[in-house]
């Protein structure tokens, strides 16, 4: 049956407006929890009703027309308001529930957070949490994310950020390839050795190494470069070329941890700190907003006790 007042097209405008923010029908109808076939027919109805056309489709994605994207443009903000709204309402009943969107970084999603992530939903049973487990910068604003996990120098001035906790560079190998190849002793004698590095844009990939002195560091940083058989845009990957004993593997600690201390990967150069590798600093990220769920809040609670200790060795 079509529609015949503006209060019919209430939903098929909302369904319009997330159509326009996850740019295919598939990912429109994943986001709403209905069929892909449901969602056609609902921006079908509305195109009728309206009597132009609202949506530009293509074999892989779709965009709106002029007409479409004004429609979006002038309600988008009164479902936001709605939503909002809602959720401050089921809140009064005292217990966290909903969904929390989710987007981290492959290697820390799977070496770290899945771990930690039944004590929480144990704990809130009327929470759910969806993870993005993903290196893509994902927004979070557009791609409807609560938090973002961000391994980063500086977080974004454009959302609200968390400390997570400080992490560290190292580099690993295993103990057989040390025997057969020989234990560095200071940065210089990695030339002679199979580094497995992250590969940079920007030509010849270099280490950085200060020494410790204490909690200080040495003024003038040793930059070296590194060659080897293997490498790859994972840190998690790095590690596990590291433990089929290709080379020295230089990743972040959080990524080494349980390799480290189950004895299977040791610190090379351990009076060493690497530097300019990866961010030094774990962010957890919101995007602003004047209300913010309770089970949000919750989670980025949990997180930040879960890691206030960051990654020993």
């Amino acid at each position: 049956m079509e529609p015949r007042n503006i209060e019919e097209l209430w939903v098929h405008l909302h369904w319009l407006t997330t159509l326009a923010e996850q740019g295919t029908y598939t990912a429109a109808a994943t986001r709403l929890g209905v069929s892909k076939a449901a969602m056609s027919q609902r921006i079908a109805e509305l195109e009728r009703a309206a009597g132009i056309s609202l949506v530009q489709r293509t074999t892989r994605s779709v965009r709106l027309t002029e007409a479409g994207q004004q429609l979006v443009d002038s309600t988008r903000s009164q479902y936001s308001q709605i939503a909002a709204s809602f959720a401050q309402v089921r809140e009064l009943s005292g217990v966290p529930r909903g969904l929390v969107r989710v987007t981290a970084p492959v290697a820390f999603a799977r070496q770290q957070l899945v771990a930690r992530l039944p004590t929480f939903l144990t704990a809130n049973p009327e929470v759910r949490v969806q993870l993005e487990v993903s290196d893509r910068l994902a927004s979070l604003a557009t791609e409807g994310f609560d938090l973002a996990i961000r391994h980063t120098a500086e977080p974004p001035d454009t959302h609200v950020a968390w400390k997570l906790c400080d992490t560290d560079s190292v580099i690993v190998a295993t103990r057989g390839y040390l025997r057969k190849r020989g234990t560095p002793a200071n940065p210089d004698d990695l030339a002679s050795h199979a580094c497995l590095f992250y590969p940079r844009s920007s030509g010849e990939t270099m280490w950085s190494f200060e020494r410790k002195t204490g909690r200080k560091r040495e003024a003038k940083p040793v930059i070296l470069p590194v060659n080897g058989p293997f490498s790859a845009n994972n840190s998690e990957t790095l590690r596990d070329a590291a433990l089929e004993g290709l080379g020295i593997a230089l990743v972040p600690d959080f990524t080494a941890q349980a390799a480290v201390q189950a004895g299977k990967l040791v610190v090379v150069l351990p009076e060493w700190r690497v530097t300019g590798a990866f961010a030094e600093t774990l962010y957890i990220l919101r995007p602003y907003a004047s209300h913010v769920p309770r089970a949000v809040g919750l989670f980025v609670n949990y997180l930040r006790e879960q890691f206030a200790d960051g990654f020993p060795l």
